[in-house]
């Protein structure tokens, strides 16, 4: 009831230009998250699928998954049905790679099977999708099809410890810059350099996997 009357807040006050969903761990939020946007139809929706964590270990109960990949997955669409009030939007669901063997069933080692997978979710839950293939050893190469059609984000692999919330970030990111305008293409790649540079920064906070420094843009631009 609370989340209800939070996103009510939110769209009747500033309706917001996209919607970025992170982890959800309740399958009760999750539908009460998708009545809402089915109500409002935004539209730019985000939908992190934060499903594992980094170390392997589950993030979600097993009827909390299926909530998401049936409640969310579907307001992801890119296939627009006037006749059943559907809408079309430039959404994308942005998993990383345990996640995407999840909800692909099946095992990712290289780059090609991030390609593989991507086209295999795109065709199954017709929505955009951005696999993340940070969990490889030897690569930081990210794969999305959009509208079907794959693109290659290749990037720097940084030598940081302190990665807590990437995927956060670049879900975060992504959202900021379709909600000014930038294509799905656009918004990809600039919220991938975002997160290089906020790697490459090396903030460094606190015992374990610290967060990166997201200000480090702002001072560049203090800078010059």
């Amino acid at each position: 009831e609370f989340v209800d009357q939070q996103m009510e807040c939110v769209f009747q006050d500033i309706f917001p230009d996209a919607v970025k969903i992170g982890m959800v761990s309740d399958k009760e939020l999750i539908k009460v998250i998708a009545e809402k946007l089915k109500e409002y139809k935004p539209k730019n929706i985000v939908l992190d699928t934060v499903m594992v964590a980094t170390s392997g270990s589950p993030l979600l109960k097993p009827d909390s998954v299926n909530a998401l990949i049936e409640e969310l997955i579907p307001l992801a669409t890119v296939i627009e049905t006037l006749k059943n009030n559907l809408f079309s939007l430039a959404t994308v669901l942005t998993p990383n790679i345990p996640e995407a063997e999840v909800l692909g069933n099946c095992k990712i080692e290289c780059e090609k099977d991030l390609k593989d997978t991507a086209i295999a979710l795109y065709e199954k839950y017709g929505c955009n999708v951005l696999v993340k293939g940070g969990h490889l050893n030897d690569t930081a190469t990210d794969i999305l099809c959009c509208n079907g059609e794959i693109t290659e984000f290749k990037g720097e692999r940084i030598d940081n410890n302190n990665t807590h919330g990437t995927g956060c970030t670049l879900s975060s990111a992504i959202a900021c810059n379709l909600a000014m305008g930038h294509t799905m293409q656009e918004s990809v790649e600039n919220a991938k350099r975002y997160i290089t540079g906020a790697l490459q920064a090396g903030l460094n906070l606190g015992k374990g996997s610290g967060p990166l420094e997201h200000t480090y843009w702002l001072e560049i631009q203090g800078e010059k």
